[in-house]
């Protein structure tokens, strides 16, 4: 069962040019933008080059994880339009030791505009809204440049690099992890 003190906010986390919301039916588009990139699929549950049916299953999936007890995946949008730029997650599965994980990724129609950065800093502002949480922990590859620079601007700072850390598209991969602590 998932700590009472782990519900939805009653207010967007926002930061800048985006804000944190649930996801929306009309977010589909996005979606289908996001499943077009190499790298994506191979780091969720999103399927790689999804129809329209597959990318409403995924946006489902992502309104039912703080249900589930898994966190809060967050559609990163435009503060003022609203139009959906990418997603962005809170997980919980370390939450026992006070800790949480960051991921995020940002659709290839909306990149290059700092978005990821703007989402980061509203996610970790949010988090320390939530008194369990003193840790939250991102896992980046060393290769992922654009990735490293959003973690850094937000304020999370790297620990050291994961030798083989994880499978990713059929092989293992090296981690670096940053943090940012309460």
């Amino acid at each position: 069962m998932i700590d009472p003190v782990f519900v939805w906010p009653p207010q967007p986390p926002a930061h800048g040019s985006v804000r944190l919301r649930e996801f929306k039916d009309s977010d589909v588009e996005m979606v289908l933008d996001a499943s077009t990139d190499s790298y994506i699929p191979l780091i969720g549950s999103l399927t790689s080059n999804a129809d329209r049916d597959q990318a409403m299953a995924y946006i489902d999936r992502q309104r039912g994880r703080l249900g589930e007890g898994k966190g809060y995946s967050f559609c990163i949008a435009g503060r003022t339009t609203d139009s959906a730029l990418g997603v962005i997650g809170l997980w919980l599965c370390g939450i026992e030791h006070g800790r949480a994980s960051a991921g995020y990724c940002v659709a290839p129609m909306a990149r290059g505009r700092g978005a990821a950065t703007e989402a980061l800093i509203a996610l970790t502002t949010f988090a320390w809204s939530l008194p369990p949480i003193h840790r939250i922990e991102a896992h980046i590859e060393p290769w992922n440049l654009a990735s490293i620079r959003a973690a850094e601007s937000a304020g999370f700072e790297a620990e050291g690099l994961l030798g083989s850390h994880q499978k990713i598209g059929g092989r293992r991969v090296d981690m670096i992890l940053f943090a940012a602590l309460r």
